[in-house]
C-alpha cells in the first residue's frame, strides 16, 4: 500500500463527498428506507447494471408491493417481471427470503446481517448493504464500484490486491454517522472512475471476465423458462429441444437442472414452471 489511510482519511472522505455533492445519481432504491423494497433492489442488482434495474424495479414493486404480496405470489408472475434482468435463480431466492422473514421474523428484515445470511443467495455484501441502506447502520462491505474506488486511491501502482486489503481502509474511513450515503457517494465516484480511466479492478486479485451470454448455458436456462411461462402448460423435453434447436440429452440435463432448484416441476415426463 502506497500511502497511509489514517492520515488522510479526511481529505479522502473531502475528495468522495465533493464529488457525489456535484454528481450524484438518482435511483428509485435510493428515494426509499423501506427494508423489503432496499431488499429488493439488492437481489436485483446481483451482477446486473443499474440502468437495467431501473427499468424492472418499481414496475416490480407495483406488482408485489409488501412482503407479503411477494411470498404468496405464484413463482410465473414473478420470473414474468424479472425477465430481462437474468440470473433467475435470484428471483427464486428473493422470494424464498421474503418466505423466510414471514416464517421465521413475523415479516420484518432484521438489522443483523449473519441472520440475513441464513438465507440463499445473500451472502456478506449483500446483507451488510441491506441492513446498511435500510438503517443507516456502519457495515463495512465491498463491491465493484466500491473496490474500484480503493484500488484507485490507495493501491495506483499495485497488481493482484486481494479485498482482504481493501477491507480495512473500507472500515478506516467509513462515515459512520452516514454510512448510507457515504456508500453511494463511493459508488458514484467508482462509477465515474470506470468511464475516466481504465478499469482499477483489473488490478484486484478477485477480477473475473465475465463468460459470453450468448450459447452459454445460462441463455438456454432462460430459454426453457421463457418457453415454459409463454406457453402456460406442461411440455415434454422433445418439444422444448425442438423448440430450443438442441440436442435433446442437453435439453434434459437443463430440465433437470431446473427441476432440482425449484424452478419447473415435473408432470408424467411433462414440465412446467412449478407455481406454489
Amino acid at each position: 500500500m502506497e500511502t497511509e489511510p489514517c492520515l488522510e482519511r479526511e481529505s479522502f472522505r473531502k475528495e468522495i463527498y465533493s464529488y457525489y455533492q456535484s454528481h450524484k445519481r438518482s435511483f428509485p432504491w435510493r428515494r426509499t428506507q423501506n427494508p423489503y423494497e432496499i431488499v429488493v433492489s439488492e437481489f436485483m442488482l446481483q451482477q446486473t447494471r443499474t440502468e437495467w434495474v431501473e427499468k424492472k424495479y418499481l414496475p416490480f414493486l407495483a406488482a408485489f408491493p409488501t412482503l407479503e404480496a411477494l411470498a404468496r405470489a405464484p413463482l410465473s408472475s414473478v420470473l414474468t417481471l424479472w425477465k430481462g434482468l437474468g440470473y433467475n435463480r435470484r428471483a427464486l431466492y428473493l422470494q424464498e427470503f421474503v418466505r423466510y422473514a414471514q416464517t421465521h421474523w413475523m415479516g420484518i428484515i432484521p438489522a443483523d446481517p449473519l441472520l440475513l445470511q441464513q438465507c440463499k443467495g445473500v451472502g456478506p455484501y449483500t446483507a451488510r448493504a441491506i441492513v446498511t441502506f435500510a438503517y443507516n447502520l456502519p457495515h463495512v462491505f465491498i463491491e465493484t464500484n466500491i473496490r474500484r474506488v480503493f484500488l484507485h486511491h490507495f493501491f495506483p501502482l499495485r497488481q493482484g490486491v486481494q479485498d482482504k486489503e481493501i477491507l480495512p481502509l473500507v472500515e478506516q474511513t467509513l462515515d459512520r454517522e452516514n454510512p448510507r450515503e457515504w456508500y453511494y457517494a463511493l459508488m458514484d465516484y467508482g462509477a465515474y472512475l470506470a468511464k475516466q480511466f481504465p478499469n482499477p479492478n483489473r488490478r484486484s486479485k478477485h477480477f473475473l471476465r465475465q463468460a459470453p451470454f450468448e450459447g452459454s448455458r445460462r441463455q438456454l436456462r432462460g430459454r426453457v423458462l421463457s418457453i415454459l411461462l409463454q406457453t402456460k402448460k406442461a411440455l415434454d423435453p422433445h418439444t422444448l429441444a425442438e423448440s430450443l434447436s438442441y440436442p435433446l440429452p442437453e435439453t434434459e440435463k437443463i430440465l433437470k437442472d431446473l427441476s432440482a432448484e425449484g424452478f419447473i416441476a415435473e408432470e408424467s415426463g411433462k414440465y412446467r414452471i412449478r407455481d406454489y
